[in-house]
């Protein structure tokens, strides 16, 4: 499959030929950078304008064979000679339009800042200062990053959560994006877990998604749409937990989800595994269920389907504080003491099924 290459290889690319331009005089329809990851980036340029003290151009996004929401968009850079000498050569870097601005502490860069992530501006000031050698410029320069529809473009993506607003952020850390990787979606993770921590909060409640959000409000005045979502890696998300400081995590999530912990599985993706039905059917025996009941289990289809024969059984509390015994066991395992750990299952449906012992003092230290 073929890689691409992040916004902040992009924006690298088209600041350099803007300098280039901008110092030379000459236009330049195509420039080479070579990325973090040690592979050169061949980038068509765009959309040049240019003027005696300021040249704009732009790179149009590549995400290769994985291809976020940004892929296919522009990304332009304006390079703007604000002095032709100096006591040193000095460049300038901020966001405009479309390019977000961090809101909130916890992030790669302080508050007020564009989110124009450490590794992109280092790549970009690095290649804009060759040019400048090049022609033996040592005078001010400033660049503006910008994405024309970098605003509605963050709508869809997790900077209204971060705080970013007003645009997309300029990412990436090796420079190129690696077709099905998990990476980002991890980082991402990791970013929320540290805007929340930056915030104060000292339990970090993290939940797979959004299911049980009226569950949630209703029953416990806890708007899930705050917690961190881990969505399957929840062993991923814990750890991450762990090595943020935070002194305690609640986990809350839908049975569907949830019931494969009692199995010892920490990335909850279908993909890996799916026995859902088997493990509420083998805490039905445990607790008492006959042969009958456990077939009737292992052919239902969903675990919504399970909690409604159970019900009838008159099992379903005794087999959800069951499941729950085994989920906190792995949850314990997976956190080996380091971290304080809760949980809390409930049903779309049914409501509550099951919680530990001090979910509820985690849920409330955990609000905002």
């Amino acid at each position: 499959m073929r890689y691409g290459f992040t916004t902040g290889s992009a924006a690298t690319a088209a600041s350099a030929a803007a300098a280039y331009m901008l110092l030379s005089g000459r236009v330049r329809d195509s420039i080479t950078i070579t990325t973090p990851k040690g592979i050169d980036y061949n980038a068509e340029i765009v959309e040049i304008s240019r003027s005696e003290k300021k040249v704009s151009c732009a790179v149009v996004k590549d995400g290769g064979d994985d291809p976020d929401i940004t892929s296919g968009s522009l990304i332009f850079s304006t390079v703007e000679m604000e002095a032709e000498e100096g006591e040193k050569l000095e460049i300038k870097l901020d966001g405009g339009k479309g390019v977000g601005r961090v809101t909130k502490p916890g992030l790669d860069q302080p508050v007020g800042e564009a989110a124009i992530n450490h590794v992109p501006r280092e790549m970009i000031i690095s290649e804009t200062e060759k040019m400048c050698r090049m022609f033996d410029f040592d005078g001010r320069l400033k660049i503006t990053i910008e994405v024309p529809n970098g605003e509605e473009l963050a709508k869809h993506t997790f900077n209204p959560r971060l705080g970013i607003v007003g645009g997309i952020s300029i990412l990436g850390t090796t420079g190129i994006v690696e077709p099905m990787s998990m990476k980002a979606l991890l980082d991402t993770i990791g970013v929320e877990l540290s805007v929340k921590k930056a915030e104060g909060r000292k339990i970090a409640v993290i939940a797979p998604g959004n299911y049980g959000q009226d569950f949630m409000r209703n029953n416990y005045h806890y708007e899930i749409d705050d917690a961190v979502k881990c969505s399957n890696f929840i062993g991923d998300t814990i750890d991450m937990a762990i090595e943020k400081g935070f002194e305690g995590v609640l986990l809350l999530g839908a049975i569907g989800k949830l019931v494969k912990l009692a199995g010892g599985i920490m990335n909850t993706h279908s993909a890996y595994a799916d026995c859902r039905m088997e493990l509420m059917t083998a805490a039905a025996i445990r607790e008492g269920a006959d042969i009958d009941t456990a077939r009737r289990l292992l052919q239902a289809v969903t675990t919504e389907d399970g909690i409604s024969i159970l019900e009838e059984k008159g099992l379903r509390e005794a087999v959800m504080q069951n499941l729950m015994e085994r989920i906190m066991d792995t949850l314990k395992r997976r956190t080996k003491d380091r971290i304080g750990i809760e949980c809390i299952v409930y049903s779309t449906v049914s409501g509550e099924l099951a919680k530990s012992s001090g979910a509820i003092e985690y849920l409330k230290r955990g609000k905002s």
